[in-house]
């Protein structure tokens, strides 16, 4: 599809009545363009049934498009989403292949023991807080460690994330990440902050998601803000390509 970027500013048009009517700017259409393209890809995936809302599913493309634009990224055309504004009792995780627009994985996720009990509304980034930390992460390389096989998450939000790595905020496998245990306590069990995973899954998602792709961490905090937020780097990123999504 070409992108409408040729119309001239503030040109204008008569109707069938002869009153003159404004056309769209060039910008206006970009932006008109954007949203039709963002939505479209929310329809295609059938997120919505999944519960995944529209306005979490539009910030973590957008933050995928702008950490894609600054070569913070690797080849692989994923996004994984986590909504904490749900609670520990609905499978709150989406991993999204844009390029394929298919759902890889739709599971349960845990958050931080600090950040609250069935949902969380606490969020730190300082050292032994025992809280989630909001925002988005880069993936990195995998290890073993005191949880088994674990991948490291790279934080580059400063100020709400940035100390992941030196907190050992990782992706692992949990025992207390499964439907057996939110029948017995009626929630999930809790991290130290990492999003901890079901045991049967977590391996094939750390294998999917490994190797510099994007993560993104929603929650309730009025405070959170982000540089990779912005919506006419991501315009441009989706207007110059014309591809992902």
């Amino acid at each position: 599809m070409a992108t409408p970027l040729a119309t001239p500013v503030g040109k204008t048009m008569a109707n069938p009545t002869g009153v003159e009517m404004k056309m769209p700017t060039a910008k206006q259409m970009q932006e008109s363009f954007f949203d039709q393209r963002m939505h479209d890809l929310y329809r295609n995936l059938n997120v919505e049934a999944q519960g995944l809302r529209y306005e979490v599913f539009a910030k973590a493309v957008t933050g995928y498009l702008n950490l894609k634009q600054d070569n913070k990224l690797g080849d692989k055309q994923l996004l994984t989403v986590v909504d904490f504004e749900l609670p520990s009792t609905e499978k709150r995780l989406w991993v999204l292949d844009l390029a394929q627009k298919q759902v890889l994985f739709h599971t349960l996720v845990a958050h931080g023991h600090n950040s609250g009990e069935n949902v969380a509304t606490n969020f730190s980034n300082e050292n032994e807080s025992n809280m989630s930390s909001l925002g988005f992460y880069v993936t990195r390389d995998e290890y073993r460690g005191k949880h088994g096989r674990s991948l490291k998450l790279d934080g580059v939000d400063e100020g709400f994330n940035t100390n992941a790595l030196e907190r050992s905020v990782v992706m692992h496998g949990a025992d207390y990440v499964s439907e057996d245990f939110i029948r017995q306590y009626g929630r999930l069990g809790r991290s130290l902050g990492c999003p901890a995973l079901p045991m049967d899954q977590y391996e094939q998602i750390i294998d999917t998601v490994n190797g510099g792709t994007c993560l993104y961490l929603n929650g309730s905090n009025p405070e959170y803000s982000s540089k990779y937020l912005n919506e006419d780097v991501a315009m441009t990123a989706v207007l110059g390509s014309n591809q992902l999504i």
